[in-house]
């Protein structure tokens, strides 16, 4: 059912690659890899580094990863690259990271991991969303940190911690991100991105600092977060656990929805990137915080002179492989034929959200829901209902994106979705009423992550220009379908929400 053809790296060839070089390494949803980086922003044929690992699920909410698994597999990864640096007698002129976001990983004292590392969708401590809601003025808080009460964030997961596991807190000295504590035990650096901590819902948009009134509302002391760091200003560690990596500038880990922008070249407020992955975003860089946040939206500091906003998705990949082992199976080329097809009025709604809503009404608890289903509903009916109610779902991210004034000449599309099922972008430019452009490569996010150390590292120079397929434009006469059932779409939504807040 899945295209096979090999999608292309923007990998180069030893004997045309130019230094300086960048290490990157990025901890996924489904693996951890790296690899070496050249000037021009293009991996190192050879260098390549993969690791496959899995989330622990339950029931109830869970969505964990052993944090020291994490940190093997990353000295792994390290291992393959360097090896292959020193075989080439090359030399690394910096170390930096992304990993999935949000994260959470309480430290003890002797700097070992108390818990599991909490991922992204992990939501049990949904309860502690309603009770923040209660007790705290959500609309100050997003205007202070850029994001609202969610269990994606720190504040609901601290909250939840104290109550149901205090134990664990009293023997806390610091929480980090997976990404702080893979530094810290491979090279004992100290310290959270600005982005990371933005991420995690803990970081006052407009000072840069920690923001102490949602850390003392959860009864969490403020000396638990890390000092945060700016993208300019690395780590430069004395003792790691490779002689060549010793005194390289180590660039604290950031979170992967940053450079998964930054590697399509979605880099400015006139070009909108898309990620569908095992989850999803849309996003935009821009060059300053801006006066108001739209409610349904998320904003993240990256630096002292810029920003992202935009929503994300929890279930873009998730809901394809929900469609993928629950429905009967279809042939690639009819599966690409019905999503490419002219839109139906009598086609299903499916309001795509497996494990909970996040942008734009941030409703954790939220679960997938179908209507119009009928026994005459096909499988293809259901893949290309959940193809459109992610569609709205994007839509309805880039409708508040307007209010700022962010109206993009074109959106950037990437992705393992996008990659395996490339006629679904037709849907999403229909539904945007905007050119849709598909990046021909995989691996952004890691090049990404390589060219924000390189523009530190290296200043202007020259990068090399990623591969893009075929733009997908909006079909004449179909923005009135897709206004009609955004109408009901939205109805939908609504009571969805309403029900699971």
């Amino acid at each position: 059912m899945k295209e096979t053809k090999k999608i292309p790296t923007m990998s180069i060839p030893l004997d045309q690659a130019r230094g300086p070089y960048v290490l990157g390494i990025d901890v996924g949803s489904t693996a951890s890899r790296g690899g070496l980086y050249d000037a021009s922003g293009r991996p190192v044929k050879g260098s390549k580094q993969r690791i496959a690992h899995e989330f622990s699920t339950g029931i109830d909410g869970t969505s964990a990863i052993d944090a020291d698994q994490v940190v093997d597999e990353c000295r792994e990864v390290i291992d393959g690259v360097v090896a292959f640096v020193k075989e080439n007698k090359l030399e690394v002129s910096a170390v930096i990271m992304d990993s999935f976001a949000s994260s959470l990983i309480l430290v003890s004292r002797k700097g070992k991991a108390l818990t599991r590392c909490v991922t992204y969708a992990d939501s049990r401590c949904a309860p502690y969303v309603g009770t923040l809601r209660e007790e705290l003025d959500e609309q100050e808080y997003h205007a202070r940190t850029g994001v609202r009460f969610h269990t994606s964030y720190h504040p609901a997961r601290l909250a939840w911690l104290r109550e149901e596991h205090p134990e664990l807190l009293a023997k806390t000295d610091v929480v980090m991100t997976i990404g702080e504590y893979v530094y810290f035990q491979l090279a004992g650096i100290r310290g959270v991105a600005t982005s990371t901590a933005a991420w995690s819902g803990i970081v006052n948009l407009r000072t840069g600092e920690p923001d102490v009134e949602i850390l003392d509302a959860v009864g969490v002391d403020k000396h638990v977060i890390q000092p945060l760091f700016d993208p300019d200003e690395p780590a430069y560690p004395e003792a790691t656990g490779w002689k060549r990596l010793n005194g390289v500038p180590w660039f604290h880990a950031i979170p992967d929805g940053w450079p998964s922008n930054i590697g399509p070249g979605a880099v400015d407020e006139n070009t909108v990137a898309v990620a569908a992955a095992t989850s999803g975003a849309m996003r935009v860089v821009l060059p300053e915080i801006p006066e108001r946040v739209p409610a349904g939206l998320w904003c993240y500091r990256l630096s002292a002179s810029s920003c992202i906003v935009g929503g994300a998705l929890n279930d873009v990949g998730r809901a394809v492989a929900w469609l993928e082992r629950t429905l009967a199976p279809v042939e690639h080329e009819e599966l690409a034929e019905a999503l490419a097809a002219e839109p139906d009025d009598d086609t299903p709604f499916v309001l795509p959200f497996f494990s909970g809503e996040r942008a734009t009404g941030w409703a954790a608890n939220a679960r997938a829901a179908f209507a119009r289903v009928s026994d005459d509903t096909s499988v293809l009916d259901m893949w290309r209902a959940t193809v459109e109610g992610l569609a709205l779902s994007y839509g309805r991210i880039a409708e508040e994106l307007e209010t700022l004034g962010v109206s993009a000449d074109r959106v950037i599309a990437s992705g393992r979705v996008t990659s395996e099922h490339p006629a679904w972008l037709q849907v999403l430019a229909d539904t945007l009423r905007t050119p849709v452009v598909p990046l021909a490569m995989k691996r952004a996010t890691l090049r990404g992550t390589a060219l924000i150390a390189l523009d530190v590292i290296d200043p202007g120079g020259e990068r090399a220009t990623p591969p893009f397929g075929d733009p997908y434009g909006p079909v004449a006469g179909r923005e009135e379908h897709y206004r009609g059932i955004r109408e009901e779409f939205d109805r939908l939504y609504g009571v969805l929400v309403e029900e699971s807040r």
